[in-house]
């Protein structure tokens, strides 16, 4: 996997251009490294959706790309506060550690946390459990109600393009319809980084600062800017099970089944999501610099190597996103 870069002009993503990159900021000192023209970028998308939305929200769970996105929106309007909340749609089978980190960055920078709860849906009667115990799809309900309910017109991700397919599809600005659906055929030209916001009301705009990033970029941004993450990236030994090729972790969900022995690993997450559906990756990687070493030599995504919710079927993500995932 190779570092992506991104200019206001036509540009060559492959290996020859990122490293042609890197030698034109070693040999210009007015050049922008690949990790200043995203993060350049970023900070536009976020500065340009504050003009032109009434109520923008950012999805954070956090998750290292909405824990780099809530960073970047901390730089863009620095020293200023961020002027939006922040939305976590809570499936309650999150990893503590996560949980922990989410509320101790919340306290620290005083921000506004808005928390949808599968769990509440579910007590209602508006939602039931899954036969497999994941909630990852049922988050979808409880998203858009809160998107419905706030008035959200803009809404934050912190999706990538080289993490699946059908997130491949999207644009940085990418129009939902009044009942949250994707049509990737109403997807709009965004040519020199010109992006129309432009929506009819009950309408709302995902938007995807991170799109043109690759898992490399955001593990060498992180490096770089010294961004705290929670403990469960990083390589611990853990009690997991083994479940359709990946490593789990017990919990509440109702893992492991008989027949599933428990065991304890040296591992590390790749991504972060429900318990029930998120793998870890067996690895030594317990600082930065390893983790870097270890995601460049790997050829899965991260969502590729550690989300059963990816792999239902064929076109599983798409379908979700259709349906007002994100």
């Amino acid at each position: 996997m190779t570092a992506s870069t991104t200019t206001a002009t036509p540009v060559d993503t492959g290996p020859a251009a990122a490293a042609g990159a890197a030698g034109a900021a070693g040999d210009n000192p007015f050049a922008l490294s690949h990790l200043d023209a995203l993060e350049s970028e970023a900070v536009h998308v976020f500065r340009e959706v504050a003009g032109e939305f009434e109520r923008p929200v950012i999805l954070f769970s956090g998750g290292k790309d909405s824990i780099v996105m809530l960073h970047l929106a901390l730089k863009a309007f620095a020293p200023a506060p961020v002027p939006f909340t922040l939305l976590h749609v809570d499936t309650g089978h999150n990893f503590p550690e996560v949980i922990d980190y989410r509320d101790r960055t919340v306290a620290r920078h005083g921000l506004r946390l808005h928390v949808a709860s599968v769990q509440e849906f579910i007590d209602r009667g508006e939602l039931r459990e899954r036969p497999d115990g994941t909630r990852n799809p049922l988050q979808t309900v409880p998203l858009l109600d809160a998107i419905t309910g706030n008035r959200f017109d803009a809404v934050f991700g912190g999706g990538r393009r080289d993490e699946e397919k059908a997130r491949a599809k999207e644009r940085v600005f990418s129009l939902r319809d009044e009942f949250g659906g994707w049509d990737p055929r109403r997807q709009r030209p965004e040519l020199w980084q010109l992006y129309n916001g432009r929506h009819a009301p009950g309408e709302h705009v995902r938007v995807f600062p991170l799109s043109n990033w690759t898992e490399l970029d955001v593990w060498q941004y992180i490096e770089r800017e010294g961004i705290e993450l929670p403990s469960i990236y990083y390589a611990h030994r853990r009690k997991v099970f083994a479940r359709d090729g990946m490593w789990l972790a017990p919990g509440e969900w109702g893992g492991p089944r008989e027949g599933e022995p428990m065991e304890e690993r040296l591992v590390r997450y790749r991504t972060v999501g429900d318990m029930s559906c998120t793998g870890a990756v067996n690895s030594d990687a317990d600082t930065i610099a390893k983790v870097i070493v270890e995601i460049a030599a790997s050829r899965l995504t991260e969502r590729g190597a550690t989300r059963a919710d990816d792999k239902l079927s064929e076109a599983a993500m798409e379908d979700r996103k259709r349906e007002g995932y994100f």
